[in-house]
């Protein structure tokens, strides 16, 4: 809500008031009024139950490719059909009628296992064309092609062969996908669908993404189209290096056996190349990306004019990022520039070749904090563009799918960003000027703000939320001002419980370094009581806990719990996100220590207070957050009394390569640094009453982590006095039934023990 709302609700009720006092001057004492409605308590049921508390998003959201309208999926009952809001008006209408979506949209396959990997690079369920004429919807092994004029669809690709990553080319005469590991594409002309690699497999990827790649450098593609249509890059993944890790399905009777290519820290990693290959037939053209082959080659863009392809090339250490331009005809390669950095570098998307084919746009973080950077093709540093103790988290992203690359409008000049730089626990977009470098704030209301941005920056999409309110979805246009409401996306249910708000503080460290908190007290809180406290915990890399964003189900947990007479607490540690790397850094080599001491100095706050029962904290946590749990119980053992550990890493060798080396560098290199950081090895310390979860079926932080703490617990004589196993799930475990028995499990123990 705004401020000028909330400034007109206020005055609406001074006019009520007095009104009412001249009722009762004039006709004697008013009736009384009727009681306020009890609050409603909250329970893990109805958390995860129909309708969701949160609210419900609209769906398929994107622009057009002329601008002037966005389209987007609507239910209506059991059905769907697809809309259009009009960008100058709002205006909105049918664009596809439920029984053509019916025709056209292949419902998605079930599964009860939830990977972590691809399952985070869901493939869009339609694409628009480039003409804005046909959409191409998209399922699990087929393609459809729908003329918007004529409403006839044209299947395209059938079969019972998985279909992956579809794309249009630019001049719209093809739809590329990925088949069998291999890279194919259809012409829309005549119809003829061809592979243009061969020898694609389970160990040979060709234009498909592995494990490791989306998973821990944010990728989001194996294949980019040329700017003239003429040719596709592309990865080719050499798997045969990779361990095939076992991941046994214990949800089968019989055992059955998954395997998934999961290089643990210190083990080889796939080998990478970018290959060229041309669309109308011929052998792969192959990038030169150096001699050594253990590098991670994170980013493909290809320069204004086709001819050359412009590659990432970050080294195993990942403190060394070269920008190389590959001429796609010969394959010969120069490097353009080089970041390094005494720790590491974090991967960015904001590399943009501008149209007049002499300058890109690069970002940065070597003065500590994200910024953007103008070069000419040469290498050479035009200017620096941001600046300041701040840091850019994000960029707006332009058109359908691309909320990952730069926002950038050339015709006016003006790049659109995604920053805290006003509010740490929040996200703003803001709008730089390349002619003077002046930043201007878009958004407006306080809290975190995402957006999609129209192909001509004329309007943008934003899905806003704050930490106390569900997200809604508006059209607005540059100057923030509202088109029209997408989805209010309002809860009235929420009001019935009386949620008790979210109070934002900052800390000081020891060495006076700031930390940002949050807290949530019981309803009715009385400061002459004594509180139990649950911290509420992740504290690992790229990830910021204390947000003034609604976290949907987990928050309204806490809720629940702070119903129960808990206070509610959490701190960002060092290491975490959106603070600037050098609040990260910290942690290098050295995971659970520094991020355990700023812990200690928020249940050091906690203790000061008169309101808190200094004999009661617990801690919780999933993933990096179990990690935290567990160093917390481990190495704090005087400290906390109780902790739940979901889905920990308990020992980092058993984590993969990219991610943990990122941090720990290799366990050949940092052995002592490994022991000291795998809270597995302190595990006898254990004081307090410890619950571990953990999904079986988990391919990203393996069984294996949660197996050997409970044998170190075993052999120490302190086995665990919470335990919960997830058969066949995934690391998420988010399958309905799964996350009500998680939930009431942790309550249940909680009470018990806290």
């Amino acid at each position: 809500m705004s401020n000028r709302h909330k400034s007109e609700g206020r005055l609406i009720a001074v006019f009520k008031a007095v009104l009412l006092a001249a009722l009762v001057v004039g006709f004697g004492a008013a009736p009384a009024l009727a009681a306020p409605k009890p609050a409603k308590s909250l329970t893990v049921e109805r958390i995860y139950g129909a309708p969701n508390l949160g609210g419900y998003l609209t769906q398929g959201i994107e622009w057009s490719p002329d601008a002037k309208r966005i389209s987007y999926l609507e239910r209506k009952g059991s059905s769907v059909e697809m809309w259009t809001m009009d960008a100058a008006t709002g205006a909105r209408k049918v664009l596809v009628k439920a029984s053509t979506l019916q025709d056209v949209m292949q419902p998605e396959k079930a599964s009860a296992i939830q990977s972590t990997g691809l399952g985070r690079v869901q493939a869009e369920k339609y694409i628009w064309s480039p003409s804005g004429d046909a959409l191409l919807f998209i399922g699990s092994t087929n393609l459809v092609l729908l003329d918007l004029k004529t409403m006839a669809a044209r299947p395209l690709v059938r079969g019972d062969a998985a279909v992956e990553d579809p794309k249009f080319s630019p001049d719209g005469k093809w739809i590329s996908f990925v088949r069998g590991s291999n890279l194919w594409v259809t012409s829309l002309a005549s119809g003829e669908t061809k592979a243009l690699t061969t020898g694609g497999s389970e160990e040979i990827l060709k234009g498909q993404l592995d494990w490791l790649y989306p998973e821990e450098l944010d990728a989001t593609t194996a294949y980019w189209w040329s700017p003239d249509s003429s040719k596709i890059a592309y990865y080719e993944m050499d798997e045969r290096p990779v361990t095939r890790y076992p991941i046994m399905d214990m949800s089968s009777p019989v055992g059955a056996m998954e395997y998934t290519r999961f290089p643990q820290a210190g083990e080889a990693n796939p080998i990478v190349r970018v290959g060229v290959v041309p669309v109308d037939g011929g052998e792969t053209k192959w990038m030169d990306s150096g001699a050594d082959t253990d590098v991670y080659l994170p980013r493909v863009v290809w320069l204004r004019d086709g001819r050359r392809v412009a590659i990432e090339r970050l080294n195993r250490a990942q403190n060394r990022l070269d920008l190389l331009f590959a001429d796609a005809a010969t394959g010969a390669s120069e490097t353009i520039l080089t970041e390094s950095d005494k720790y590491w570098i974090n991967i960015a998307d904001d590399l943009h070749f501008f149209s007049d084919g002499k300058r890109f746009l690069w970002s940065s973080e070597r003065t500590g904090f994200r910024h953007y950077y103008l070069y000419d093709l040469s290498g050479k540093q035009l200017d620096q563009l941001t600046s300041g103790d701040w840091g850019i988290t994000g960029n707006g992203g332009f058109g359908p799918g691309s909320a990952s690359h730069p926002a950038v409008d050339e015709a006016r000049g003006f790049i659109y960003f995604l920053s805290n730089r006003d509010d740490v626990c929040g996200t703003q977009l803001y709008r730089l000027s390349m002619q003077d470098k002046s930043i201007a704030r878009i958004t407006r209301e306080d809290g975190a703000h995402g957006v999609l941005i129209a192909p001509d920056a004329s309007a943008f999409v934003d899905t806003y939320s704050n930490a106390m309110t569900p997200p809604r979805q508006d059209l607005d246009r540059m100057d923030a001002s509202r088109i029209a409401a997408i989805n209010e996306n309002k809860v009235s249910e929420l009001r019935d419980y009386h949620l008790s708000p979210v109070e934002f503080l900052n800390l000081s460290a020891d060495d006076g370094t700031r930390l940002y908190a949050s807290v949530i007290k019981p309803p009715a809180f009385d400061p002459s009581k004594k509180y139990p406290v649950l911290i509420d915990v992740y504290g690992g890399p790229h990830v910021q806990n204390v947000r003034n964003e609604w976290d949907g189900a987990e928050f309204l947990w806490l809720e629940m719990m702070a119903e129960k007479g808990y206070i509610i607490f959490a701190l960002d540690n060092r290491g975490s996100y959106a603070r600037g790397h050098a609040f990260e850094t910290p942690v290098y080599h050295q995971f659970g220590k520094v991020e355990l001491e700023d812990q200690l100095t928020g249940v050091k706050y906690l203790k000061s207070l008169a309101y808190v029962d200094a004999s009661r904290i617990g801690i919780w946590g999933w993933s990096y957050g179990g990690t935290m749990t567990l160093e917390a119980m481990f190495n704090a053992p005087d400290v906390f009394k109780a902790g739940v550990a979901i889905s920990p890493v308990s020992d980092w060798r058993l984590y993969d390569t990219t991610y943990t080396e990122r941090y720990m560098g290799r366990p050949q290199d940092n052995l002592d640094g490994y022991v000291n950081a795998s809270p597995v090895n302190q595990a006898a310390k254990l004081k307090g009453k410890l619950m571990l979860a953990h999904a079986t079926g988990d391919d990203n932080v393996h069984f294996t982590n949660t197996s050997e703490v409970i044998n170190e617990l075993i052999l120490a004589g302190k086995y665990p006095a919470g335990l919960m196993i997830f058969p066949g799930r995934g690391h998420g475990m988010g399958d309905l039934s799964a996350r009500i028995a998680l939930f009431r499990g942790v309550t249940e123990f909680l009470l018990n023990n806290l």
